[in-house]
């Protein structure tokens, strides 16, 4: 034991030791109960961000102390490796893929053991080692089998420049994020997993995530988007050509006076054709088609009349036909019914091209004039101007609407969903090759199970084309068919890397499993995961991959569980100077220079102290060296009692204590139930460390107020080990270090947690304030726990008292117990 903290040492000592005891690999068969922790993994980038201390300093909080409470826990951690960084690096360096992948999972792997984080390494995964994409790729192939899995020409976004598809998180701000070039839609054949299939099943479990964020959840319902209407259809004047429209709003289909259909429509370069319109409708098209969804939903609304009208079919009236940028091919219908009397879009677009209005709804006592409305009408009222529907209320004229068009078969109530298939293609290298062949004569075939897997080539020639090497490459391309055994080709796309994050979680179950993607049983004994840890931003898209696939999983019956994450903890981003670090912004802080300069533990304190969880961190280099004054604070008052403390006898149960010793135990049982109450379940880590800092305080007077021969080495030597065990989860260095000083064998982090004992926290003494016509006029010590009406006799006997009511006549006494008494007097 050394009278300086030298966490360099220290920290390196221990780290050693766990690793060499393996006291972090958690057995799949045990009697304990089982917990299972988890933080998303990252993306091996190269270098950790205080983001990951953060969210990872978390987690090993949580798995720390559900161990020590008796529990199995399963904490992993691996690398969602594959992704467009790396082939950027290729072109750029000159360096393969793999190579710059398993070098930053080298470095970033040799980080997080220096935080020293508790994760069973034996589970480790990459999801561009070969071993785990196999399994990534016999998973589609059951999504294929069971028809959850397809290909169709769909529209992308298209860099020129690159000669690629880009994701829609490689498109910024419209432009493509590797060139800057601007991007294009294009039209491409792409396979997509049909998870629209589960809308209602992913909507209507969201019920059971009762440990999710209700801000996740409504940003999953909001994306699912389930509505309720109708679908009508409204013939195309002097043709034989329907359109059909979906509306929530059937109730103001009277109010129609035009129609728009997205550029894409078919029908839109079919009526145009031969029309005077014809080129203009054409060069609005080109345009459009263009853009990005995002850019044609947050433009300025734009459109341009085909040379075609339609039958409202409720009023026989002829509504013209426009086509315009803000309608989406693939959503809904592709076409959109104007009503700009009771639509704010459809209000300023009618105004823009100078179309009709047509009011339909009437709010309660008042008639809405079309001529002099300033804003669309978009609240209850009565219908009118709508045939047999006029006077009825238009909440009840929605389902009456939709019942009348069935019944004349013009329509029928429908659900709608704003949710799409996910389009998993991408013209990438460094992604999971899809397993799928194609042969002239028996067309597309799946690669059958036992040639999995369908290894990337290592031969393949980066050039800045941004078409994936793939295609250039023989040996890859070039297979045989299944089927028939003649020539064949491979698929050249690859997956979308959120399938590979989409079942990580259950991959950590079996990890080294060559047999399955997952073993059944010890899937079984797993999952769900208990707690889940990441940034909101994977809110929807990963979560809710994730959810769907789980879902698919236990319908092939692979698992028996139906949602993957049994509770969802988001935590805030780490800020510098009031915004996210940023190399740009020049305000990032390093995890290394940190750690360097004042130990893994320190960090971990920080970035736990300073904010709960779930908000955004300031960085404050002042708190920093405040965390690390506090643990060499600890350090030297361990030091100075570890000989009085070290092998002191137990506690007897019953014993009783009086004055300062029993003042001890009341912090020290007060710290133990503080503590356990914020960690578990409610992640108040900050509260948390704030009473094992009042604990510590509570020593020191402890220590300074009695002289060694008189302190009681029980009282002083459970407060010394009670904090270095609350201590643990947090800073496990310092806290296996001072274990071991004050005479214990074996890890602190093998040690049972510590339960408070609750005849402990009975105070002999509690100070009250005493006022008088509600305004402090003296302080006092009295007996704990006394009931209101002997809190009053005891008070009220007091000289100081007596004297402070002399001459005055009581009205009334208020006793508040263990806080105030108020003396109402004239």
């Amino acid at each position: 034991m050394q009278e300086q903290y030298n966490y360099k040492d220290i920290e390196t000592k221990w780290q050693q030791y766990w690793e060499n005891n393996e006291i972090y690999h958690v057995p799949d068969n045990s009697e304990r109960p089982k917990y299972y922790c988890l933080e998303m993994f990252p993306y091996p980038s190269g270098k950790l961000h205080m983001g990951h201390v953060r969210n990872y300093s978390i987690g090993d909080v949580v798995a720390r102390f559900k161990t020590m409470q008796g529990f199995d826990v399963l904490h992993p951690m691996g690398w969602d490796a594959f992704g467009l960084p790396a082939e950027n690096a290729a072109i750029k360096h000159g360096i393969p893929p793999a190579t710059w992948t398993w070098d930053n999972i080298d470095h970033m792997r040799s980080q997080l053991k220096q935080l020293g984080l508790s994760y069973d390494w034996r589970r480790e995964v990459a999801t561009c080692h070969p071993e785990y994409y196999r399994w990534g790729q016999w998973l589609f192939l059951q999504l294929y089998k069971k028809g959850l899995c397809y290909k169709k020409h769909a529209r992308v976004n298209w860099c020129p420049d690159c000669a690629t598809v880009l994701a829609n998180e490689q498109v910024v701000e419209g432009n493509c994020e590797r060139c800057s070039a601007t991007v294009e839609q294009k039209e491409l054949d792409q396979w997509f997993f049909r998870i629209t299939d589960y809308s209602q099943r992913l909507l209507d479990d969201l019920k059971l995530l009762s440990g999710w964020p209700d801000k996740v959840k409504i940003m999953q319902e909001n994306w699912i988007g389930r509505s309720e209407g109708a679908e009508l259809a409204f013939k195309v004047e002097g043709t034989t050509d329907e359109i059909a429209v979906f509306t929530t709003r059937p109730d103001t289909v009277y109010g129609v006076t035009y129609m728009v259909l997205a550029a894409e429509h078919p029908l839109v370069e079919k009526l145009s054709k031969g029309t005077a319109q014809e080129k203009e409708v054409a060069d609005f098209v080109s345009r459009v088609s263009k853009l990005t969804e995002l850019a044609r939903t947050s433009t300025e609304k734009e459109g341009v009349f085909i040379g075609a009208y339609c039958i409202n079919p409720f009023n026989g009236e002829k509504v013209p036909i426009l086509t315009a940028n803000y309608v989406l091919y693939h959503y809904g219908t592709g076409a959109v019914m104007g009503v700009p009397a009771h639509d704010e879009r459809d209000f300023e677009f009618a105004q823009k091209y100078k179309l009709p209005i047509k009011v339909v709804i009437n709010p309660k006592g008042e008639e809405l004039n079309p001529a002099t409305m300033k804003e669309a009408y978009t609240g209850p009222g009565t219908m009118v101007n709508s045939g047999p529907f006029d006077g009825t209320i238009n909440q009840q004229g929605i389902k009456r609407v939709s019942q009348y068009a069935e019944e004349k078969g013009i329509g029928k109530g429908i659900v709608n969903f704003r949710l799409r298939d996910w389009l998993i293609s991408r013209q990438r290298y460094w992604g999971t090759p899809i397993p799928i062949i194609y042969c002239d004569k028996c067309g597309t075939l799946p690669v059958p199970e036992e040639q999995l897997p369908v290894v990337l080539p290592t031969d393949v020639e980066f050039k800045p084309t941004g078409e994936s090497p793939l295609k250039g490459n023989p040996g890859f391309v070039n297979a045989v068919c299944p089927e028939c055994g003649g020539a064949a080709r491979r698929e050249t796309d690859t997956m979308d890397t959120f399938v590979d994050s989409s079942w990580y979680y259950l991959r950590y179950t079996s990890a080294r499993d060559n047999q399955w993607a997952w073993d059944k049983e010890k899937a079984k004994r797993w999952m769900s995961v208990d707690q889940y840890i990441g940034g909101v931003e994977h809110a929807i898209l990963h979560l809710l991959y994730s959810r769907f696939f789980t879902k698919v999983f236990h319908d092939l019956g692979l698992v028996d569980v139906q949602e993957p994450f049994e509770n969802l903890l988001t935590q805030g981003m780490v800020l510098k100077d009031g915004a996210k670090m940023s190399k740009s912004k020049g305000n990032v802080v390093s995890p290394e220079e940190i750690v360097g300069r004042y130990g893994a533990d320190t960090a971990r304190m920080f970035i736990l102290f300073a904010a709960p969880p779930e908000r955004d961190l300031e960085w404050s280099d002042r708190a920093v060296e405040g965390c690390n004054r506090f643990l060499n604070r600890v350090w030297r008052l361990v030091y100075s009692v570890k000989n009085q403390v070290a092998k002191a006898p137990a506690i007897e149960v019953g014993a009783d204590f009086v004055g300062v010793h029993k003042e001890m135990r009341r912090l020290t049982h007060y710290a133990i139930k503080k503590v356990t109450e914020d960690v578990s379940g409610r992640f108040n880590f900050n509260t948390a460390i704030s009473a094992i800092m009042e604990l510590v305080n509570g020593i020191y007077t402890y220590r300074d107020k009695v002289a060694e021969v008189e302190r009681d080495r029980r009282v002083l030597a459970e407060a010394i080990n009670s904090t270095i065990i609350l201590l643990a989860p947090f800073a496990p260095h310092i806290a296996e270090e001072l274990w071991e000083a004050t005479g214990h064998k074996g890890s602190v982090h093998q040690e049972k947690w510590p339960v408070y004992d609750p005849s402990a926290l009975v105070e002999e003494e509690v100070e009250i304030v005493v006022q008088l016509n509600g305004k402090v006029r003296e302080r006092m010590n009295i007996p704990a726990n006394l009931s209101p009406a002997e809190m009053q006799e005891y008070v009220m006997a007091m000289d100081a008292i007596k004297q402070l009511i002399e001459g005055k006549k009581i009205v009334k006494i208020i006793p508040v117990p263990g806080k105030l008494i108020n003396i109402v007097v004239k």
